[in-house]
């Protein structure tokens, strides 16, 4: 016999799946772009929330700040598709992708550039910075995902504006990380 209950659980969650807008794909982020003791996931949520607390936090720091702008990339595919943030709040989820709209546009990233060559450039613009390569840097910032003049594209990286939609978007998510009780392992 069927329990009426159980299908009727199974078909309200395979609604709310495809409820979800498409998105691109998620990028791949190599390991260890936030940390060597952090998942991409975790590092990349602690890295938006920290950077999007305050524009004081990434200010005269544009590693930090691509850095931020890179994780909004991979955690608005990365937390609709991957089946380990099933639980966290849909809204959560919505405002990341508005919150890397905003920053694209911010930035001055085009909004049809493909997020995994988004991410390429602003991670070899960052290493590039972090370890005094100016050659490599000056060759990121000439991507064509840049919307702008090489010099426009590291002022805006520089002194990043205030954004609430990403400030909350990250805090969020950074709160859903741990389950109530919880700790990181």
């Amino acid at each position: 016999m069927i329990d009426l209950r159980a299908v009727a659980f199974l078909a309200l969650s395979l609604s709310a799946c495809a409820t979800l807008p498409p998105t691109p794909a998620t990028p791949y982020l190599p390991a260890g772009v936030y940390g060597m003791y952090l998942d991409n996931d975790t590092g990349a949520i602690d890295q938006s929330s920290w950077a999007f607390a305050s524009p004081g936090n990434t200010r005269n720091n544009p590693v930090a700040a691509a850095k931020a702008v890179v994780a909004l990339e991979y955690l608005s595919g990365e937390l609709r598709q991957n089946p380990r943030w099933i639980g966290m709040d849909l809204s959560t989820k919505l405002h990341m992708a508005q919150a890397r709209d905003n920053l694209r546009r911010i930035v001055g990233i085009r909004p049809d550039a493909p997020p995994q060559a988004v991410v390429n450039a602003l991670l070899q613009l960052a290493e590039g910075l972090q370890f005094g390569n100016q050659v490599q840097a000056a060759q990121a910032l000439t991507s064509p995902v840049f919307t702008g003049p090489s010099a426009e594209t590291m002022q805006k990286l520089s002194n990043l504006p205030y954004d609430q939609t990403a400030n909350l978007a990250t805090a969020r998510a950074g709160q859903q990380v741990l389950p109530v009780g919880g700790t990181r392992s």
